[in-house]
């Protein structure tokens, strides 16, 4: 069987009875650790949860699913991920993998951004189309997120913006030259959000089209 455990928002407490169960009765226990984080690190959810935990990056994730699948239609494994298992797209594709590969799985959610956003005390029912905002680099600045912004403030829509981080990525160049050398965490803060949107903005009155 194949879990995917959501682990909630805050730390290694937040975990649900039922997720904890499951956990603590697998052979193998994967971490994702590269869409979200925790306040707390590995080694406090180890404590916590009493199982050793595998750190699955996106290259495990995305390129070797096959190593967290192994095994699981005769063993119980579990992967657990930030918030609920289905916040990203890359978890309904290991669920996809694992339908076709015969293996049974069972999801536990939990608490997402999705839902907790409710606590800035915005109703749920008016967001409209959720975007990510990605760090710009020299020569990929993406607009489309500022797009749908526009689009949901003509409809009357609030808008959740999830701010990109980046966990063991490569440089374009270490990764052309196959080096296995990985650039230091960064997460966007609210700040640098802001400041791209800005520019965005700038620009666009620049080029006489408004600011959508």
């Amino acid at each position: 069987m194949l879990y995917l455990v959501g682990l909630g928002l805050g730390d290694a407490t937040d975990i649900t009875v039922k997720g904890l169960a499951a956990v603590r009765g697998c052979s193998r226990v994967y971490l994702e650790a590269y869409t979200s984080i925790l306040t707390v690190g590995k080694e406090a959810l180890e404590e916590y949860y009493g199982m050793p935990l595998i750190l699955a990056d996106r290259d495990l994730v995305e390129q070797q699913a096959d190593e967290i699948l192994k095994d699981a239609d005769v063993t119980d494994v579990a992967f657990l991920v930030v918030g609920d298992p289905f916040g990203a797209t890359t978890h309904s594709d290991l669920v996809l993998r694992a339908v076709h590969a015969g293996i049974p799985y069972k999801v536990i959610h939990n608490a997402s951004i999705m839902n907790a956003v409710g606590c800035c005390g915005l109703q749920l029912y008016n967001f409209g189309e959720t975007v990510s905002l990605v760090f710009w680099t020299e020569t990929w600045k993406p607009e489309s997120f500022y797009d749908k912004i526009c689009k949901n403030r003509k409809a009357g829509q609030h808008t959740l913006c999830l701010l990109d981080i980046k966990v063991k990525e490569q440089s374009v160049e270490n990764m052309m030259r196959g080096k296995k050398i990985f650039e230091p965490p960064r997460f966007m803060t609210v700040g640098q959000a802001a400041d791209q949107l800005i520019q965005i903005i700038e620009r666009r009155r620049e080029e006489g089209g408004g600011a959508g």
